[in-house]
């Protein structure tokens, strides 16, 4: 049986956080294989510069954490689009960076709002599509930060092992009427929102490459061609599942740096 590159040729997708980082670059991926795409994001100058590099895209300004937002977008989406095949929940925020007797509550909630409660709201609207037409995939970001316990990360790695879970909930509630729904897990990703944080001292890349058996960040490249495999008819078994895409970073389990020979 002849094997040949998977395409997205007539699928239809929506892409949350799409201004910027893995976002902007899934998107660029998924069009290249001949998907038509339509990008949200709360950043309205970045949605029209992403629209612009990709030769013009439907772009939607949207707070995924506010449930009347993301219903009226996703409906709006699939109504301009034409249908809903493919949706990537790429929309997020970055932690404070604080121990947890220093936090308070408020940027803690908005963190579980963008991340967690924002997530959930996006695959429920893009479910109300999908499940009534018996097919769709929903890929959603975890990260390395979910599944271990890393100090002064209370909110956001909360946030991303909650984003495991529900993963494998609504495959196992959506997967007898066609809808699949996975994620993928990233590791530390040369995105803006990681280049301010090492702007401000708080990420050492020399310790994270020397961490990591791959010994390097991905690049958005790397985590939107991952989304784009579980988007496609290449996975069409597999659902539930959580693709860490982290250069080995949850593979090693040995003290202090990765030694090469």
């Amino acid at each position: 049986m002849a094997t040949t590159a998977f395409s997205l040729a007539g699928k239809k997708a929506l892409i949350t956080g799409g201004a910027s980082g893995i976002g902007a670059t899934t998107a660029g991926i998924l069009r290249d294989l001949g998907a038509a795409v339509a990008l949200t994001d709360v950043n309205t100058e970045g949605l029209a510069a992403q629209s612009e590099a990709l030769g013009g895209c439907l772009t939607f300004e949207c707070d995924v954490s506010d449930e009347a937002q993301a219903e009226a977008i996703v409906a709006a989406a699939a109504d301009a689009l034409g249908g809903l095949d493919i949706a990537v929940n790429s929309a997020g925020v970055v932690d404070e960076v604080k121990y947890a007797l220093e936090r308070e509550m408020e940027p803690w909630q908005r963190i579980m709002d963008v991340n967690l409660k924002g997530t959930f709201q996006m695959c429920r609207a893009a479910a109300r599509i999908m499940v009534p037409q018996g097919q769709g995939a929903i890929v959603n970001i975890a990260s390395v930060n979910g599944p271990g316990g890393w100090p002064r990360r209370t909110a956001y790695g909360p946030s991303k092992a909650a984003i495991v879970a529900l993963t494998k909930e609504l495959a196992c509630e959506w997967g007898p009427r066609g809808v699949r729904v996975n994620a993928v897990g990233p590791g530390y990703v040369a995105t803006p929102m990681i280049a301010g944080l090492i702007e401000d001292g708080k990420i050492d890349t020399e310790r994270l490459n020397n961490r990591t058996p791959l010994g390097r960040l991905a690049t958005p490249e790397e985590i939107g061609q991952s989304i784009a495999f579980l988007a496609s008819d290449w996975a069409s078994y597999i659902t539930g599942e959580t693709l860490f895409v982290d250069g080995g970073w949850m593979a090693y389990g040995g003290a202090g740096d990765v030694k090469t020979f």
